[in-house]
């Protein structure tokens, strides 16, 4: 992790291309969202029009009162005051109906969208994260729909709202005065120029506030997953000041936008109104050459003032529907990404019984990340069902990229991976792994209670079975003696539990899950002596009739298993027992040399 300069968000040429083609346009990817609830939004539609009605007829009212003022008819004065109250009610109504049916569609959409993209990024394969941050992924989930939902649950019906009363105000200024009306249309040209020219930049600036925003979530993710480390390392300063220097960058973006949406309002809002200053001016001196009433007059002026203030509203949200559409490419992007690793068309049911047999025939295989270096190269080998196999050899070999490609976390290049002979890429990739069970070498604690961690890797289990598989995993001492016991509350991820500890509540999940074939990732690593030797008597208990693949650098803990595989540089260089490896005195012996005497021997 380098603390240089902050790093400004790279896009391709393409997503460039994207932002200035597109422009609002992207908004029309969240219709398949608001589709489903048409009825609401016609209600809020609905409403929406009538106040917009409402307001239209308000200076018609306004006219009728002036021009009749010093009529003398005090009942239809009355009545006309009357009018305006009911007017008034009407628009109380509509107003209220409209920002309840719009708010509740805002809402509801956003959850859809969240939990789509929840949806489709959990099940994205670890290639995906290889590429991108977690943390970007939160902040495209959180502040990328708040928009979202600002824009469909305010910004959107002000919009329509706005449009309605430009129209049809501006129909009614031509049919009060077309000649005051036409002096209006000449400042159009001088407000649509800046709307087009700073609202193309703002969009821009939208979207790269957007990504800093991400990148700083990012940045903050990555930290505070990593706390105990980073101040371990003393590096708390340092962390500091690299998310300042994102933060600030954010900052500086949002405000380079936002000073160029004022601007944008400035000119337009100043520009409206100087016009219609103007055409009230020569509006005054018909007045008073009699020319039109003054009623007629102040209709005109209402009318104008509406206009105005609608166009100059639109202009402002003209902005928030840009970066509404920066936040929906973000996220369709999350939607419409391609997954390396993908279940067929038409998979293939897994055995009603599945017996634990694996194969692995000519594989090969090289991470996203590393393309230049082979994982694993012209892998072949057959574990029989009920087999205790261990794979060994020293770090970078392959040994848990054997596993990964067992779950399916990625595909081989070359060559294939059978599961009692069917293929694991013609299967739905939940149907085959719920055949397996998994202790990987980092073992994820969720922030829930003891009891809740072992049950997931059996949701409908009972307590009894909840029980019965700490005791196998050797978990039930330190659990019971938690404040609450199985129900203690762990932490998040654990951090109120030893390494030990959380590595044998993960045992526990996988003895619960009782899975035919069983993955062990250096499952016994972080245990002293006593606890491994527990936890090493449960893995043979548990291991009896199922096919078991253990991973792990320490020796002693795969010496009874019925094969131990050696790898080095992807590939397997031998195979046999214990004695049977130490006797060919290759790879494995040395390793083993290295364990059991120190290095005494190969020193001698």
């Amino acid at each position: 992790m380098r603390y240089g300069v902050a790093r400004r968000p790279v896009r391709d040429s393409e997503a460039q291309n994207r932002e200035t083609s597109r422009k609002v346009g992207a908004l029309s990817d969240l219709w398949p969202f608001v589709a489903p609830y048409r009825v609401m939004m016609a209600g809020a539609i609905c409403a929406l029009v009538l106040t917009a009605c409402v307001s239209l007829v308000l200076p018609l009212a306004a006219r009728r009162v002036i021009d009749n003022f010093n009529s003398g008819q005090v009942e239809l004065l009355n009545q006309y005051f009357a009018a305006a109250i009911a007017i008034a009610a009407l628009l109380a109504v509509g107003t209220g109906l409209r920002y309840a049916l719009v708010t509740r569609l805002g809402e509801r959409v956003v959850a859809d969208i969240r939990m789509a993209v929840f949806g489709r990024v959990i099940g994205m394969s670890p290639a995906f994260y290889e590429t991108t941050m977690t943390g970007e992924v939160l902040s495209r989930i959180t502040t990328d729909t708040t928009l979202i939902q600002s824009v469909i649950g305010s910004s959107v019906s002000i919009a329509l709202r706005n449009m309605l009363i430009f129209s049809g105000g501006f129909v009614l200024m031509m049919l009060t005065s077309a000649k005051l009306t036409g002096l209006a249309l000449l400042i159009v040209p001088l407000v649509v120029v800046p709307i087009l020219t700073l609202g193309r930049k703002l969009r821009r600036l939208s979207r790269e506030n957007q990504d800093w925003i991400a990148q700083s979530s990012g940045n903050a993710s990555e930290a505070l997953l990593s706390v105990q480390t980073v101040q371990a390392y003393t590096h708390e300063a340092l962390s500091r000041a690299k998310f300042d220097r994102v933060t600030e960058a954010s900052y500086r973006s949002a405000l380079t936008r936002i000073w160029t949406r004022a601007m944008m309002t400035v000119i337009v809002i100043f520009l409206i109104f100087s016009g219609v200053v103007g055409v009230l001016w020569i509006g005054a001196h018909d007045v008073r050459a009699g020319a039109m009433t003054t009623g007629a007059l102040v209709q005109f002026v209402i009318y104008a003032i509406m206009v105005a203030g609608s166009v100059a509203a639109l202009s402002e949200i003209w902005g928030e529907l840009q970066r509404a559409a920066g936040a929906t490419e973000r996220l369709v992007e999350l939607l419409h990404a391609e997954d390396r690793v993908n279940d067929p068309a038409q998979p293939v049911a897994p055995p009603a019984t599945v017996r634990g047999e694996i194969t692995f025939e000519n594989v090969t295989f090289h991470y996203p990340s590393r393309p230049d270096a082979a994982a694993l190269e012209g892998i072949n080998l057959t574990i029989h069902p009920g087999e205790t196999v261990a794979v060994v050899g020293p770090s970078g070999a392959g040994k848990t990229t054997i596993m990964q490609l067992m779950l399916r976390f990625y595909d081989p290049e070359q060559g294939r991976i059978l599961l009692d002979g069917v293929d694991l890429a013609a299967m739905s990739r939940p149907a085959f792994r719920r055949s397996i069970a998994l202790v990987a070498q980092d073992p994820v604690i969720f922030a829930d209670t003891a009891r809740e961690n072992i049950r997931f890797g059996w949701p409908d289990a009972g307590n009894d079975e909840v029980v019965a598989a700490a005791q196998a995993a050797a978990a039930e001492e330190f659990i019971l003696a938690l404040p609450e016991g199985y129900d203690s509350p762990v932490g998040e991820r654990g951090v109120m539990l030893s390494g030990g500890q959380k590595q044998r509540i993960a045992i526990a999940r996988a003895i619960l899950r009782d899975a035919p074939v069983l993955l062990l990732d250096e499952a016994t690593s972080a245990l002293d002596a006593e606890s491994e030797r527990l936890v090493q008597q449960a893995i043979e208990t548990v291991a009896e009739g199922r096919t078991t693949i253990i991973i792990a650098h320490r020796l002693a803990t795969v010496k009874k298993a019925d094969r131990i595989i050696v790898m080095e540089q992807g590939q397997i260089v031998a195979q046999g027992t214990h004695d049977q490896l130490v006797a060919q005195n290759g790879l494995y012996a040395r390793l083993a040399r290295l364990q059991f005497t120190d290095g005494a021997a190969d020193a001698a």
